[in-house]
């Protein structure tokens, strides 16, 4: 009996000599082949009206010691029809290539907005989010999402967040601020004229101002403490597009992340 036998969907497929049950097994796995790579062999056997013994009976017919054996190989099979599938796909489709290129594009902008985060810097964020009494969080545009998602994440380990839409709102926020609490700014462009008012009225309390922009020379970074960049690549794809906040909202996970873990910040 060997490890490999070969592909199981060839054997069954080659006219193998079944009984009745073990044939029932056989065009249950043929039906859906990916479905059948990740059952079990109890729920294959109840799939097929058989039983668990008529299972490992069929995978020691097919050359396999025992059903997991069996079911490695038939993991391989499912592997091989998608890029079989892969390479019969049109190489000049226009969709897929869409598709291909929002692909790259997405993992670039997460390679790259990791390697840019300044350690120390990202340190001292850490430091300052964990120690803050307040934690106010504001954002502009297609930036607010990843603000409301920031303020969930903090809110959840305990943290006190306070997050407003509204421009007069968040100004008045920050101008209640202490240097106990901290002003937390997503802005993809950098652009804000109501956030760079905040930040002003943070930073005359002598509260801590940490941005998350794409743009480290915008307006908004001379306002700010400390600047955490996320780069922002979807223009690659569409000049016209809007800015993507794939790549702030990484950041924020990064600093949920790093806080959940309780790292060591020195």
């Amino acid at each position: 009996m060997h490890d490999s036998p070969g592909s199981v969907v060839t054997q069954l497929c080659s006219g193998l000599q079944l009984y009745s049950a073990e044939r029932r097994i056989a065009d249950c796995i043929l039906a859906d082949v990916k479905w059948a790579s990740v059952a079990t062999s109890a729920e294959l056997a109840k799939a097929s009206h058989s039983s668990e013994a008529t299972v490992t009976r069929l995978c020691h017919k097919l050359g396999y010691a025992n059903y997991r054996k069996f079911q490695l190989e038939l993991a391989r099979d499912v592997l091989e029809q998608q890029e079989t599938e892969a390479r019969k796909r049109p190489p000049n489709d226009p969709l897929h290539q869409a598709l291909l290129d929002l692909q790259n594009n997405r993992q670039e902008e997460v390679q790259a907005t990791i390697q840019a985060l300044n350690l120390v810097q990202l340190r001292k964020v850490l430091s300052i989010l964990r120690a803050a009494e307040i934690i106010e969080i504001e954002a502009n545009g297609s930036s607010l999402p990843v603000a409301m998602d920031a303020s969930l994440k903090l809110g959840s380990l305990g943290k006190r967040c306070m997050i407003s839409p509204v421009p007069e709102k968040a100004r008045s926020f920050a101008s209640a601020l202490t240097p106990k609490d901290a002003l937390l700014l997503i802005s993809s462009a950098g652009r804000c004229e109501a956030l760079e008012t905040a930040a002003r009225a943070a930073k005359k309390n002598g509260t801590p101002v940490i941005l998350i922009t794409c743009d480290k020379r915008s307006a908004l970074a001379g306002h700010a403490s400390y600047t955490l960049l996320a780069s922002n690549r979807i223009q690659r794809i569409a000049s016209d597009m809007m800015p993507s906040q794939l790549s702030a909202a990484l950041v924020v996970e990064a600093l949920y992340y790093l806080l959940v873990g309780n790292f060591d910040l020195k």
